[in-house]
């Protein structure tokens, strides 16, 4: 019996570009084990861990916080999964930590959700909020009954300064600066899968046939028409 290596697989796109969507359809569908650098963050910073801590000194001044942080974070909890296939999300960010991860482990397989910046931004922006109970909208897919007013208590919506169109274009422009060389980095190397696309769900079927060339549906579900 054949023993297939393990898929050290890594996602990566622009805020908004669908990667949580994709990556909980990828978890479901083949099994892989889920490491996001942003969730990971913020646990060590709730139970005020010593890199929590460090991190957040950060944060909080407006900065980057260093790639040794990050990688250290990172690489620590990737030790404890050496045994399952994987997908890490949002981290590599820069070529300092793509070649740390490197030292560590083989990746065989970057996934790049190649989706144009105008997209995003409209994505993003539509997105509004109703502060009192965290009701979100979507201008685009679940608009309110009426523009601007939360449809059960009658009250104004609010666009967080996040998806403000200012801050969303400064965003993108961060990303962009930050991970194309990343990107060139795992090009040079071959490990580069890009799917290009402005819909989630027109993109997701060639994902996930590329993927299904590295590992079987683990999903009950009928996997002619995967969701």
């Amino acid at each position: 019996m054949v023993v297939s290596p393990l898929l050290r697989a890594v996602i990566m796109g622009p805020p908004g570009s669908g990667k949580g969507t994709v990556s909980a359809r990828i978890i479901k569908h083949f099994g892989m084990k889920h490491l996001s650098s942003g969730d990971l963050l913020r646990d060590n910073m709730q139970k005020k861990t010593e890199v929590g801590i460090l991190a957040k000194s950060y944060i909080d001044q407006g900065q980057l916080i260093p790639d040794d942080i990050m990688t250290q974070l990172v690489l620590s909890e990737l030790k404890g999964l050496d045994r399952y296939n994987w997908l890490l999300d949002g981290f590599p960010r820069t070529v300092a930590q793509a070649e740390a991860l490197d030292k560590q482990c083989q990746i065989n397989t970057v996934i790049d959700l190649d989706v144009p910046f105008e997209t995003i931004k409209y994505r993003l922006t539509a997105r509004w909020i109703h502060p009192a109970s965290g009701r979100v909208y979507n201008l685009e897919f679940n608009p309110p009954k009426l523009q601007g007013i939360d449809d059960i208590t009658g009250e104004p919506l609010v666009q967080r300064d996040d998806d403000k169109p200012e801050t969303v274009t400064k965003r993108l422009q961060a990303y962009d600066a930050q991970t194309k060389p990343v990107l060139e980095y795992y090009r040079e190397k071959g490990l580069l899968k890009s799917f290009s696309g402005t819909e989630t769900n027109k993109i997701w079927p060639h994902i996930y046939a590329f993927l299904q060339t590295k590992l079987p549906d683990v999903s009950q579900k009928d996997t002619d028409t995967p969701r």
